[in-house]
């Protein structure tokens, strides 16, 4: 299962409109994604509840995981999402 490391560029982390934006994207995928801080749980990366629920503030670390084919597409494209300031879009 493909994973990445990766440091959020939302100057709040991942809360309300960030969030959003990052479930929105993944719930498109065609793999399941999952997201959590390096040592703790992974949830559903398609889940606002489940994201906001990791309390991932700006500059943060979070690890992404996807199975399936087209596993490596969906993390560099919710790896892109993620490295932006989310905030100001």
């Amino acid at each position: 299962m493909p994973e990445r490391k990766v440091t959020v560029g939302s100057t709040v982390g991942l809360h309300a409109r960030p969030a959003t934006i990052f479930t929105q994207a993944a719930a498109k995928l065609p793999v399941k994604v999952t997201i959590g801080k390096p040592g703790g749980n992974a949830v559903d990366a398609r889940s606002v509840l489940f994201v906001l629920g990791l309390d991932v503030r700006g500059g943060d670390e979070v690890v992404l995981s996807a199975d399936g084919e087209g596993a490596d597409a969906a993390l560099d494209e919710l790896e892109a999402l993620l490295q932006r300031d989310l905030d100001k879009e």
